[in-house]
């Protein structure tokens, strides 16, 4: 059992003997307070890990002011707490206010005490040294400033328990950033598991994310564990979570709230101990529509943000990174190295690289399986440019005389509905009469 000490601080004394009873068989050391005076002696003396802060002092109070006002003077201490509010079921907004003042997570009243139990347990760990880590090169390849300041804050966000939301535009690696945070996590032994939502059937959201049992719907034939389940004791990255409808929203909100999910055909949840690290390429501004996300659900993902830059704002890193995947994929295929003509070399460094580090991987490889014998130059790498001279003269009803090949279309058809869609998955698959899956695959294809 942990020697963590947690402090309660509950002007009921039925809610703090309660919390007691049930916190100090599992955690450790666990003092009770009922007055808010007390509050900072208390914290001086006992120097805790764990606040367990009610936030309404007086009868028929609701606002929460005295308990915000509390957990700003505990999370701006040396020495501060983490610090789980305690709210009633109709407070989600007042819990949200106390997430963005910097609380660790909260806990509404009645609470279910699985849930309770592990938001402390899960407060102190939060609060633990890091175990020093064998020093390792990082996956986050670039020496730009943004690229140096991203491993900067993967290295401080890593080791905490803290949920990350990842934002970026396709292409640039934040399923990378999300595998960097748990190999530097203490969850680095245990399983990392990438999950697309934006490739889910809706009709099997629940039975994929929270497993099923045996006789639940007509194809289930056996007990089958969920994602949840799967990645229990270590990182669960929830790539495309822009993308996921309202209403599976509120079911992943569920999950996160209770740690625990409930299979179908279940009659009892189960509880889950996994680290959330999501991402997405929905416009920020979209994120705080409640419209297209729930706000609750925000606030339950991007305890921490990451913004990855894209290629375009940070070129010194071009060059370095094709090189890197040249020599990468020359090694994969058996293929001799090959220079940069000088035009190439300019031509990469000048490219806007709307697909990112994707875009430019999927040229170097490109280069490297049908490029020169001697050297790459620029039409090695089929940078999307603009053709130099007209194409040639057909007559009406030849293959060429739309000036373009099929693969050429499709390539813009896609391209166009992203931006239409400003990044949307989903609602550029609509545009485009595909599925997801489907213009996932094409995505893929044409490096956008």
């Amino acid at each position: 059992m942990s020697t963590d000490t947690v402090l309660i601080l509950d002007d009921d004394p039925d809610v703090g003997t309660a919390a007691r009873l049930l916190l100090q068989r599992r955690v450790g050391d666990v003092r009770v307070l009922q007055r808010p005076a007390e509050l900072a002696a208390a914290l001086d003396a006992l120097s805790p890990s764990v606040l367990l802060l009610d936030m309404n002092f007086a009868p028929g109070q609701t606002g929460g002011e005295q308990g915000l006002a509390l957990l700003r003077q505990a999370v701006a201490r040396a020495d501060a707490p983490a610090v789980v509010a305690m709210t009633a079921y109709a407070e989600v907004d007042l819990a949200v206010q106390a997430l963005k003042l910097g609380a660790f997570d909260f806990v509404t009243k009645p609470w279910n005490n699985a849930r309770l139990v592990a938001i402390v347990q899960a407060a102190a760990a939060s609060r633990r040294p890091a175990v020093p880590a064998t020093p390792r090169a990082s996956a986050l390849l670039g020496e730009s400033a943004p690229m140096r300041q991203l491993r900067r804050l993967v290295a401080n966000v890593a080791p905490t328990e803290a949920n990350v939301l990842v934002l970026g535009e396709m292409g640039v690696g934040k399923e990378l950033v999300a595998q960097e945070l748990h190999a530097q996590s203490m969850r680095a032994a245990k399983t990392f598991l990438p999950v697309d939502l934006g490739a889910l059937p809706e009709t099997t959201f629940e039975s994929e994310l929270f497993g099923h049992r045996r006789g639940s719907f007509t194809d289930a034939r056996a007990d089958r564990a969920g994602r949840f389940q799967t990645a229990h004791g270590g990182t669960l990255f929830l790539d495309e979570v822009g993308n996921l409808p309202l209403a599976h929203q509120g079911k992943l909100l569920t999950v996160l709230e209770r740690r625990e999910v409930t299979p179908l055909g279940a009659d009892r949840g189960e509880p889950v101990d996994v680290r959330i690290v999501s991402a997405t390429n929905l416009d920020e501004r979209r994120l705080f529509d409640p419209a297209c996300f729930r706000a609750d659900l925000l606030y339950r993902l991007n305890t921490i943000v990451l913004r990855v830059p894209p290629l375009r704002e940070r070129r010194a890193d071009i060059l370095p990174l094709a090189h890197h995947y040249l020599a990468h994929y020359a090694a994969q295929y058996g293929r001799h190295a090959r220079p940069l003509s000088a035009a190439a070399v300019q031509a990469l460094q000048d490219d806007d690289w709307h697909g990112n580090v994707r875009a430019l991987r999927h040229a170097c490889e490109r280069a490297v399986i049908l490029g020169g014998q001697s050297r790459l130059d620029v039409a090695d790498f089929r940078l999307g440019a603009a053709p130099t001279a007209s194409p040639p003269a057909a007559t009406a009803g030849s293959p060429a005389a739309s000036g373009h090949r099929l693969e050429d279309v499709e390539r813009e058809a896609v391209a166009e509905a992203m931006r239409a869609a400003q990044g949307n998955v989903s609602e550029a698959a609509r545009r485009l009469g595909v599925s997801r899956a489907a213009l996932y695959r094409r995505l893929d294809k044409h490096g956008l």
